[in-house]
């Protein structure tokens, strides 16, 4: 059975390292004492054990002790025994490139299908998705595919900002680039606000935490979805 954490970010504003989510995530991972940690995206180009060493810090907070799958030689092996994982955010592009490199894209899904936790966050959390093609990313490396773990029927766009009434910025929208996917896509895009996650259990995606999210299906108007409510398409 499914369980897992779609969060769209690690650190709200004038918080810490993901402060605002913990105590969902100390009931998360009550079942486990050890997380292995996914540090590929690399926000900021810091290194694999700069990352660790950051999400480490935040899980000590509820006893859980983290480690980096770069610590281990085969990291396939070490995703198929891990009790709880997390992939951080950063590059979803450099993200996706190291998944295929390190051959572990597979080997994540069937983990997180056969109901080890998985905790996603901005880049992890586009990668839930059907394809990494809605992520708000510069293409700094070319993945071998956009396809991704697929372990959400719909894509994420983590992140999410509304346009603000008077500003004068002429570039696109998140709403105008999400229609422009849509273009030539049809999957289903939910736009996570700062602040909100989406749960996960077996067939259920709820929506959780402070935020309503922006809805954007094919061919139809988009709509917000109050907090607490499931996630069904028509």
């Amino acid at each position: 059975m499914r369980n897992i954490i779609v969060a769209s970010t690690s650190t709200v504003h004038g918080s810490g390292y993901l402060k605002y989510i913990i105590d969902e995530l100390a009931s998360f991972f009550k079942d486990t004492e050890e997380i292995l940690f996914i540090p590929y995206a690399r926000p900021g180009g810091i290194t694999h054990d700069e990352y660790t060493n950051v999400a480490r810090k935040a899980f000590e907070k509820i006893g859980k002790t983290i480690h980096g799958v770069h610590e281990f030689e085969n990291p396939v092996e070490t995703i198929k025994n891990a009790k709880g994982i997390f992939t951080g955010g950063g590059n979803t592009f450099l993200l996706v490139s190291q998944l295929y490199k390190h051959e572990v894209m597979q080997p994540l899904r069937e983990a997180i299908l056969d109901g080890t936790n998985y905790l996603g966050t901005s880049a992890g959390s586009n990668i839930c998705g059907l394809s990494m093609q809605t992520t708000n990313d510069m293409p700094i490396i070319y993945p071998p595919s956009f396809k991704t773990l697929g372990v959400i029927p719909f894509n994420i766009n983590p992140h999410y900002l509304d346009p603000i009434e008077g500003n004068t910025h002429m570039g696109e929208t998140r709403e105008t680039r999400i229609k422009e996917f849509h273009k030539f896509n049809t999957l289903p895009v939910v736009g996570i606000r700062e602040g909100s996650w989406i749960r996960v259990k077996g067939d259920k995606a709820i929506l959780e935490g402070k935020h309503t999210a922006r809805i954007f299906e094919h061919d139809k108007k988009p709509y917000e979805l109050s907090t607490g409510s499931e996630i069904i398409f028509s």
